[in-house]
């Protein structure tokens, strides 16, 4: 089934502003309350949001096979589960909708002011109800930095990263959407020079530049899919800042890993942009050798060239960005990612996300974190404000931007920005 909605010379009805990370060639799909307190699903075009459960009421999708109440719903799980043929044909048909040619919802102004609303007028929610959530750790660059900085310098890499996709499993219930503050979180560091822990808040927050994909139903309890269907079961990305406390983690990772230093706050980018939409950007990764394994090995175009920046912002003050990075320089692809994660037969569900780990490029400039950029602190990033930083300062905002650009279309993510602060203190 071709994507009609990727047609470059379509051209929306609904006025989209230049550079806009939402043209009618983007359709991404998320859920958003309105004034009336209404929670629904819905797409963007520009600055409007539109409610597809008021589109699906007004049979605007007849012809798809859609349960009745596919899209009047607080998550996009069931709409997800439905697989690629229903997602294809629904984002095909608002495009259809929405084109400056079709006057069928453009001149009924009464369907007009039930299905469209001003972007500000709408309070968008987690997109998906997130049943696990995994986070490999696939930048090359970021591994190699924080080996440098923790372990051997000579030896940065552990033996099995160039092996495999290595992750962990994170927790799913304090994913939350961008706009909703991060409080710096409180546990067990190490003071330098000490043999006893101590307990108190995080001195040392961070941000983590990442991206991750949320999936359909992939497989049953003991299968595993191949990295040539992998992708067929990827629904789209999202941004992602894995917030840390680098204190924290210092302590506790050894022997098992992350835990509380990473699970205190995930924020995700609201909007979840289709495979379908990214579909023209596609290029090729970093050389992989050795070779991997059968089971993990690739051919062709399986990343995607995305632009990638942070920035921060301090309290009634300027942002500064901080880092440009891009998707592309990630070393295992979401395809290995996934069919790594079954290959052991791990169930994995519609809804799951997938993290993509730290985003670093080759340069300082592109490092994913502050632990990079700053190089564990020793080298101060100046904002606009003339103040420094280290790592997050409470009340700092982060942002984290994201788009693939072309001579004739720009796909963007939107952004995903979140306020830290100060430790919750009860009452």
């Amino acid at each position: 089934m071709p994507i009609t909605a990727n047609d470059t010379k379509r051209k929306s009805w609904l006025e989209v502003p230049e550079n806009s990370d939402f043209p009618i060639q983007n359709i991404p799909f998320g859920v958003f309350l309105t004034k009336e307190n209404v929670v629904t699903v819905g797409t963007r075009i520009g600055d409007y949001a539109i409610d597809l459960g008021a589109l699906q009421q007004l049979n605007y999708f007849e012809g798809i096979d859609l349960t009745d109440d596919m899209f009047m719903q607080d998550t996009l799980n069931d709409f997800i589960s439905d697989g690629k043929k229903t997602w294809r044909l629904v984002r095909n048909r608002i495009a259809d909708i929405f084109d400056e040619t079709n006057p069928q919802l453009r001149d009924s102004t009464k369907d007009r002011d039930i299905v469209i609303f001003r972007i500000d007028d709408v309070e968008m929610q987690l997109p998906v109800l997130i049943g696990d959530y995994t986070d490999f750790y696939s930048s090359k660059e970021h591994a190699t930095n924080v080996g440098k900085m923790f372990r051997d310098p000579e030896n940065a890499l552990l033996p099995n990263w160039l092996h495999i996709p290595v992750g962990y499993h994170g927790r799913s219930s304090t994913i939350v959407p961008s706009g909703i503050p991060v409080h710096r979180p409180m546990g067990q560091t190490l003071p330098n020079g000490e043999k006893l822990p101590v307990f108190g808040a995080s001195r040392l927050v961070d941000f983590e530049l990442e991206t991750a994909f949320i999936t359909t139903d992939v497989n049953v309890m003991g299968e595993n899919i191949p990295t040539y269907e992998a992708e067929d079961y990827i629904f789209g990305m999202v941004l992602l800042n894995d917030w840390s406390a680098r204190d924290i983690q210092k302590w506790e990772y050894v022997p098992l890993g992350p835990f509380l230093a990473k699970n205190f706050a995930t924020s995700i980018s609201p909007w979840i942009v289709t495979m379908d939409a990214l579909e023209p950007f596609r290029t090729k990764g970093p050389k992989q050798d050795p070779t991997p394994l059968p089971y993990l090995q690739t051919k062709g175009k399986k990343t995607f060239d995305i632009h990638l920046e942070v920035s921060i912002q301090p309290v009634d003050q300027e942002e500064t960005i901080v880092s440009k990075s891009n998707f592309k320089y990630l070393y295992w692809t979401m395809a290995q990612q996934l069919a790594h994660h079954t290959s052991n037969g791990c169930r994995v569900n519609s809804g799951d996300m997938m993290g993509s780990g730290t985003i670093s490029g080759p340069t300082p400039d592109s490092f994913g974190s502050m632990l990079e950029l700053t190089w564990g602190g020793k080298n101060p990033i100046k904002l606009k404000d003339g103040t420094e930083r280290k790592f997050i300062e409470d009340n700092d905002t982060v942002i984290i931007r994201g788009f693939c650009e072309s001579n004739e279309v720009r796909i963007g993510f939107g952004e995903v920005s979140s306020q830290l602060l100060a430790p919750f203190v009860r009452a």
